[in-house]
């Protein structure tokens, strides 16, 4: 890929190096360029790959997303760019040669993918533990034909570890019957930013791109030589401004992922489908669950999936479930998939250590697209790979695949799509192509940023291997705090290195929405929904300063912004554990310690307390908290919305944290912490008659 890169770059000529066009300047790009070469419609991973294939090539391209660039599957990944250990176990196992090629490809693709972006990307050594002696030879031999199959592209070589070695580097591992481990490496990456750097670096490269821009119906005209009907373009709603326009190209491509069909239909309306929707459920849970640097793999699961557990942005991702669904815009995470992975996590994890409901930050689903083949006589075999395939009517049609094999499957679209219109092309250049923020990018860049602007050294980090090279850019941003340290650099929310600049750097990045910013430009709505929740007043309030937004526009945002992380990425599920009609189950002696609790700040015995309660006890030990968080962290508890704690609501909140159901809740985090200091200071009177001293 060293090589491929340094002929990519010498060849391809980038005219946005400085600035990228700004949206509405590609919305006049796509609405007046007479007739482009390439029209691809989807903004995924597939789709972007695409349009920077074609775009590299010389051709004039175009690409539409109806949403947000990564806005479906592309954003919901595992997060792991790999080869697929299980799929070699299937290719030796079967004798499957298909299988074989597919791995062998998909190895060649990480390593270039690593190569091309590497701040975004790094390997990671996942470890896979064994609890039989017989499994230990098994799991090594199929391991290291992982190694031997990445042939020159193997990241580092795997090897076997003793049982105290393996607890030593994974301390919160089962102890009970294991016997040792196994330890490969694959890629990690960050895939929402991965996707937007493949759409950004086509782009920069002069591709009209444009996010919130559907595609309502195919342009067809008949070919004057054979009399058929060809797709000539689409025509185009700009979903923001609601205006449509056409766009003209000589090919249509297709890569709209779990909505394969959808574009298809509008093709030729009879045709069957050909996409067959699986929905895949990840959960983040805290980081202290796994090490900093090590995931694990369970290869047999108690219904025989794969279940990965794995470090992520400071924070734990563990994954994923495999069920048939409907395709929507909007997937939703089970309560039964969540407890599954939460089940599967328990039986690797070491009894000391309580995996609780109550730590699941956030969950969502994400769409896998697998195909049948249409061109295969028997339409039932879920194909395992991707499929091209060509209308009629010249619709070219790229579906399945995966992450990380997007630039191949872009590469084997686009020759397809020369071949059939006959398109004036070069070749591909994407092998070896660096993507947005890559160009001048060190493992030490971040120490930069820290000296030239007065950044934590947190976000520092944070900045450079999010946007690499371009961290000096949203650094250049930043605000100065007032502060002795950070000089400058305001965060979002004080547990995470997001700041408010890159709000404003997001909308250069063509963020339209509040969501745009919490699940793609920055992963805080992924990694944490209360945080998200948090944030998202400010992060309105900066995109509506910069955006003109009227004040009716930010109360929609906010509103729209907040349904998406309370369905989406399981907000819902884990306001719900605490509910009416959940059940008390507390002993005799917890019942009459928690009442006396209560009643510590029930002075009264009005039956509940309110924020004057709880304010007049907090005063007596000398804390201070604002009167807004305060009715904030009583609401979380207030079930009946009476602006109220009632005694039961209480004992059910204590309920459901000792069951693991709830966990960090700040009520009753802050009332045993006042309890303690009560009882260590002895009783004191608030009531002082002269406000003596």
């Amino acid at each position: 890929a060293r090589l491929a890169h340094v002929a990519a770059e010498a060849e391809v000529k980038v005219p946005y190096a400085d600035e990228l066009p700004s949206r509405q300047t590609q919305l006049e790009a796509l609405r007046d360029t007479p007739e482009f070469d390439v029209l691809v419609v989807g903004g995924g991973a597939t789709g972007a790959g695409c349009a920077l294939d074609a775009v590299t090539r010389n051709l004039k391209t175009a690409l539409v997303e109806r949403s947000d660039f990564s806005s479906g599957t592309s954003s919901r990944s595992t997060k792991l760019i790999h080869g697929g250990v299980r799929y070699l176990q299937k290719a030796i196992m079967k004798l499957d040669y298909e299988q074989y090629m597919m791995v062998k490809e998909a190895l060649h693709e990480r390593a270039n993918l690593l190569e091309i972006a590497p701040h975004l990307s790094a390997p990671l050594p996942i470890m896979l533990p064994v609890y039989k002696w017989w499994q230990l030879p098994y799991y090594w031999a199929g391991i290291k034909m992982y190694d031997l199959v990445a042939g020159i592209h193997c990241l580092k070589s795997s090897y076997v570890l003793s049982k105290s070695k393996a607890l030593e580097l994974f301390p919160m591992l089962k102890k009970d019957k294991l016997v040792g481990a196994i330890v490969y490496y694959d890629g990690q990456h960050n895939d929402a930013r991965m996707n937007l750097a493949i759409a950004l670096s086509a782009a920069r490269h002069g591709a009209a791109v444009a996010n919130y821009t559907e595609v309502v119906s195919l342009l067809k005209s008949k070919d004057q030589q054979t009399g058929k009907e060809r797709v000539c373009g689409a025509r185009c709603r700009d979903i923001i401004t609601r205006q449509e326009f056409d766009v003209r190209a000589k090919c249509v491509i297709n890569a709209t992922g779990p909505f394969t069909d959808s574009l298809r239909q509008m093709d030729k309306q009879e045709i069957s489908n050909i996409c067959q929707p699986s929905a895949g459920v990840h959960i983040v849970i805290p980081g202290y669950y796994s090490p900093d640097n090590m995931g694990l793999l369970d290869p047999a699961t108690s219904d025989g999936r794969v279940i990965f557990f794995l470090p992520w942005e400071n924070m734990t991702i563990a994954g994923t479930t495999d069920t048939p669904t409907n395709v929507t815009a909007h997937p939703i995470p089970g309560e039964d998939d969540i407890n599954f992975i939460l089940r599967e996590v328990r039986n690797y994890l070491s009894p000391d250590v309580e995996v609780r409901r109550g730590d699941v930050l956030a969950a969502w689903s994400g769409i896998r697209p697998l195909v049948t083949d249409p061109n295969s006589k028997d339409t039932q075999s879920i194909c395992r790979n991707h499929i091209v395939s060509i209308s009629d009517s010249g619709l070219v049609t790229i579906a399945g695949g995966k992450w990380t094999t997007y630039r191949s499957m872009a590469e084997e679209t686009l020759d397809a799509a020369i071949k059939s219109h006959s398109l004036s092309a070069e070749p591909c250049r994407t092998v070896g192509l660096m993507l947005e923020g890559a160009k001048g990018w060190t493992p030490t860049l971040y120490i930069r940023l820290v000296q030239d602007y007065g950044l934590e050294k947190e976000v520092a980090q944070h900045l450079a291997s999010t946007y690499g090279a371009k961290a000096f850019d949203v650094a250049k941003m930043a605000k100065v705090t007032g502060q002795r340290w950070p000089i400058v650099g305001k965060r979002l929310v004080s547990e995470f290195p997001y700041i408010e600049a890159e709000v404003l750097y997001a909308i250069k990045e063509y963020a339209c929405t509040a969501i745009d910013v919490i699940a793609r430009r920055t992963r805080l709505g992924f990694l944490n929904v209360q945080a998200a929740d948090e944030a998202l007043p400010r992060i309105v309030h900066i995109m509506g300063k910069e955006l003109n937004w009227t004040q009716e526009k930010r109360t929609e945002e906010l509103e729209s912004a907040k349904t998406f992380l309370y369905h989406e990425m399981g907000y819902r599920s884990r306001s719900e554990q605490l509910t009416k009609t959940s059940e008390i189950n507390l002993d005799y002696q917890e019942v009459v310690r928690y009442k006396n609790r209560f009643h510590k700040f029930d002075k009264e015995s009005k039956g509940f307390i309110t924020t004057v309660d709880v304010q007049r006890v907090l005063e007596s030990i000398n804390v201070q908290i604002d009167e807004n968080a305060l009715h904030e962290i009583l609401n979380e508890v207030d079930l009946n919305k009476n602006g109220q704690v009632e005694i039961d609501e209480f004992l059910q909140l204590m309920s459901a944290v000792k069951k693991g159901q709830v966990s960090d809740s700040r009520l009753a985090i802050l009332m045993k912490t006042a309890e303690e200091t009560l009882d260590i200071r002895g009783p004191v009177t608030v009531d002082r008659s002269g406000g003596g001293v």
